[in-house]
């Protein structure tokens, strides 16, 4: 038995209870031998069997007990991965790292995600892991670099290394471009010209030697790099992936050309086969890479927007300086048509803002003082003063960055099903082909007579045509062998998921819409309900103060003109007043607006916020309350020269014995008008009704419409009262019985479950700041972001834009990228389940082979680039085929 101990850092202990119970926690996995967390140092240890149970484990059961185990994350770029057999291999060596929680390795990005602990594994560490299974990691510098990865420069070193690899198999392929030229003159020679022109020799050199020669230069220069990644699947990493193919493919070719020139086996050459199909290949290899850059293109073109310099101004005086040493805190002049250099704050100055590069909204904004800037915007026309507050690696366009580069390790669940074929593809690809070059030398003529019949015959070159003719049977055996084998096509299979992925959650960013994961992506296509949070989501969240009603006590309107009412013409009233006419006082509308405005100047609410603002545009000496309460859900409760007042719904009243019934034939108008009615009470009298209105956003209604065109069902979830609710629902087309109102914000976790609870995927579409329990809660959760606040950790994706439509926007841009993962999933299986049988019948030569298989994972390529063209303002189901 072999056991670990991994050093951990805790936060969120508060007590030794909390060590203890991690400890418990960690005591109960199979596999823990001992377990010590110390709450005074923040740190833990634990030993455990690795065989039983693993860091994820650990760190999840950790989590569980409600604490945070301090983990490390870091992208690592590898060069010469060949197929997603490569990215299980590297996927599997990272796992065996002592001290790694969790490794995605992405064939389409050549990138590794791992999340380690940082206390046990060390960068060098998964390098080394990377270059033990037999790969190349692409090592980066310590210094920093733009794109928020490590290194130094403008350029990352993975996209260093990106471009060499594309130019390597440029070279590579011109290289062997230039050799294969004479097998071509000899192929049209032979097959069109009788061979006649060239003969037997060239320049007195007997033409077989020279045949050898080329071949076996193209064999060490461009086969050399399929056989070394061959032996190490094979050897060191006990598995098989494309390039065992290719290398059994082509060597098959070349090892029975040689045989055939030094009289070791009778037949033919072929050694244009073994010349022509590593060059193929490696040309394959080339526009694959090609490819792959161009998918990341967009995000290498929005970090190069980033400024390089900036304005710093101090003590008065303006100096230009690198944007790197810029610090939160800051002032930075920006002149007109200048980009902002990082995320602010507009101190002075007025101007338009371009952030369509960002947000994807094509009309500037307009900004002025107090107002967020995104930093690599551009500055329309007037001069800003600009107070940083985000720089680095904390730039909302940094945060974009990672937000995408995350979401494109996270595949969706249809990817298991290519990676469960691609585990077992090559080894079945293999005993195929070993299957049928048996079956052919045993039963030539069996096999003949069934295949001349088909009516596909004479389409394609090779054959059994040949059989008993030209070639030998045992020739025939192995061209069927070795066309087998290069036919079939892992890399389809293994790019198909991926490079769709990375194209989508691309034109997500593009427009506004950042998805956390592949995996949200597949999600957000198969939700059936929406669920829309009201203020700040339909509505524009600011609210103001639009209706003052006073009452008296019997519930009508009173205004007093100043006089007193405790008297009659300047005398006494019969009663004599006291203390009978200061229980009777009626408040008049200031006098009922300064109490609620006093009360709620404790509270941060925008309701409250917006009665405040309404009095003070009226002149009214706003003062603090001497005492405040927040009710959630239902409103304030505050002292206010000495008087006890409450502002809120009714319930607010009815649970401190105050009679809302004075108020009702108000209270029911104003919310019939889709306003926020609240009462004003004081000293346990309700004196009157104050209204708030929420402008619903322009493009709700629309949203809803293009939502309910999908046959989606559209709900709405509000803590307000159930009138303006409606009356709400009723302007941006939602159905009355969709409306869930009055709901406390801790209660609609509990709402959403209710809408799941019969098997519905719902989406919740919220603030991400009050509704994050039911984000969380949701299929997908999705939070409407503005600005800066692009990372709300409880959503799946997060709306850069104050926007209902871009709802509709991340869902066509989820149908577009499934349907684009289902037509490359269509075209791999089916190309390798026509072409593996019509090799396996002789009918394709081992060249033709090679092409297809090149042209099939390029094409899978191709049509995920043909993506970046869709626009979500457009309906994909009209495009395409395959949704």
């Amino acid at each position: 038995m072999t056991t670990r101990t991994a050093h951990l850092d805790v936060r969120g202990m508060s007590c030794a209870n909390c060590s203890q119970s991690i400890e418990g926690n960690l005591d109960d996995l199979s596999g823990v031998r001992r377990a010590d967390v110390n709450f005074a140092t923040d740190e833990g240890s634990v030993e455990y069997d690795p065989a039983e149970t693993s860091m994820a484990e650990i760190f999840a059961a950790i989590e569980d007990a409600g604490y945070e185990p301090i983990a490390d994350e870091v992208t690592i770029a590898v060069t010469d991965m060949s197929c997603a057999n490569c990215a299980e291999t590297i996927t599997a060596a990272l796992l065996d790292v002592p001290g790694v929680v969790d490794a995605d390795v992405n064939y389409a990005t050549d990138e590794a995600t791992v999340r380690f602990n940082p206390g046990d594994v060390s960068r060098a560490d998964l390098y080394g892991a990377i270059e033990g299974a037999g790969y190349s990691p692409v090592r980066e510098d310590s210094g920093g670099s733009r794109d928020g990865t490590e290194g130094g420069g403008d350029e990352s070193a993975a996209d260093v290394a990106r471009q060499a690899e594309i130019r390597r198999q440029r070279r590579l392929t011109l290289f062997g471009a230039a050799l294969a030229v004479p097998f071509v003159v000899l192929m049209v020679d032979r097959l069109l010209l009788g061979g006649d022109v060239v003969g037997e020799s060239v320049l007195g050199l007997d033409l077989v030697w020279i045949e050898l020669a080329l071949a076996t230069v193209v064999q060490a220069v461009l086969g050399k790099p399929f056989y070394e990644n061959s032996y190490t699947a094979l050897v060191k990493n006990r598995t098989a992936n494309m390039d065992v193919l290719i290398a059994l493919g082509s060597s098959t070719a070349y090892v029975y050309s040689v045989a055939v020139i030094f009289s070791l086996i009778a037949g033919g050459r072929y050694f244009d086969t073994a010349v022509f199909i590593l060059v193929f290949i490696t040309l394959g290899n080339y526009l694959e890479a090609r490819s792959k850059g161009q998918a990341g293109d967009a995000i290498r073109k929005l970090l190069e927007m980033e400024a390089d310099t900036a304005t710093l101004i101090e003590d008065g005086e303006e100096r230009e300086v690198p944007v790197e040493e810029v610090a939160v805190g800051d002032r930075l002049k920006v002149r007109p048509g200048e980009q902002i250099p990082v995320d602010g704050v507009v101190r002075a100055g007025q101007s338009a803002v371009d952030e369509s590069m960002v947000t994807g909204e094509s009309v500037p904004v307009e900004k002025g003082e107090g107002d967020e800037v995104i930093g690599a915007t551009v500055n329309e026309n007037g001069v800003l003063e600009v107070e940083a507050t985000g720089v680095g690696e904390d730039t909302a366009l940094q945060q974009i960055v990672r937000t995408v580069k995350e979401a494109q390790s996270r595949q969706p669940e249809i990817q298991n099903l290519a990676d469960r074929i691609s585990a077992y593809f090559v080894p079945a690809v293999i005993a195929n082909a070993l299957f049928w070059g048996v079956v052919w030398f045993l039963f030539p003529d069996l096999l003949a007579g069934i295949v001349d019949a088909l009516p596909t015959w004479g389409l394609v070159a090779g054959g059994p045509a040949v059989v008993g003719g030209t070639v030998s049977v045992f020739e025939f055996a192995v061209v069927v062998f070795a066309s087998a084998v290069l036919i079939a096509c892992p890399c389809a299979l293994g790019l198909a998921t991926p490079a769709a992925t990375m194209v989508g959650t691309t034109i997500g960013a593009q427009n506004g819409v950042l998805f956390t994961g592949g995996d949200v992506l597949e999600r957000t296509r198969d939700v059936d309900t929406v669920v829309f949070d009201k203020t700040g989501t339909l509505t524009t969240g600011e609210m103001e103060l639009t209706d003052l009603v006073a009452l008296d006590g019997g519930g009508e309107s009173a205004v007093t003109d100043g006089g007193d009412p405790a008297t009659e013409g300047g005398e006494p009233a019969a009663d004599g007043g006291g203390a009978a006419a200061l229980a009777d006082e009626a408040l008049d509308e200031d006098a009922v607006l300064r109490f609620a405005a006093s009360a709620e100047s404790g509270s941060e609410h925008p309701l409250g916020q917006a009665v405040v603002d309404g009095a003070e545009e009226r002149g009214l000496d706003v003062g603090s309350p001497d005492s405040f309460e927040n009710v959630p859900g239902q409103g304030v409760r505050a002292t206010v020269d000495g008087r006890e007042v409450l502002v809120g719904n009714r319930r607010l009243l009815e649970r401190t014995d105050v009679d809302p019934a004075p108020a009702e034939e108000t209270m029911d108008r104003l919310e019939r008008e889709g306003k926020t009615a609240m009462l004003v009470a004081v000293d346990g009298r309700v004196a009157g009704v104050v209204a708030d209105a929420d402008t619903v956003k322009d493009s709700a209604a629309d949203a809803v419409a293009a939502l309910r065109e999908r046959d989606l069902s559209v709900e709405m979830i509000t803590g307000d009262n159930e009138r303006t609710a409606r009356a709400v629902a009723e302007q941006v087309g939602i159905d009355p019985e969709n409306v869930r109102a009055e709901v406390l914000p801790e209660d609609k976790a509990d709402a959403v479950e209710a809408i799941q609870a019969d098997g519905s995927r719902a989406m919740m579409v919220g603030d991400g700041v009050n509704d994050a329990p039911a984000l969380a809660v949701a299929s997908v959760g999705v939070a409407i972001g503005s600005g800066t606040d692009v990372a709300i950790e409880a959503a799946d994706v997060t709306l850069m834009r104050d926007d209902p439509m871009d709802v509709v926007r991340a869902i066509r841009v989820s149908e577009g990228t499934l349907a684009k993962i289902r037509q490359n999933l269509f075209w791999a299986l089916g190309y390798n389940t026509a072409m593996i049988p019509l090799a396996s019948l002789g009918l394709l030569q081992p060249v033709l082979a090679a092409v297809a298989m090149a042209i099939s994972s390029v094409s899978v390529l191709t049509n995920s680039l043909l993506f970046r063209r869709y626009s979500p303002d457009e309906d994909y189901r009209l495009l395409g085929f395959l949704r």
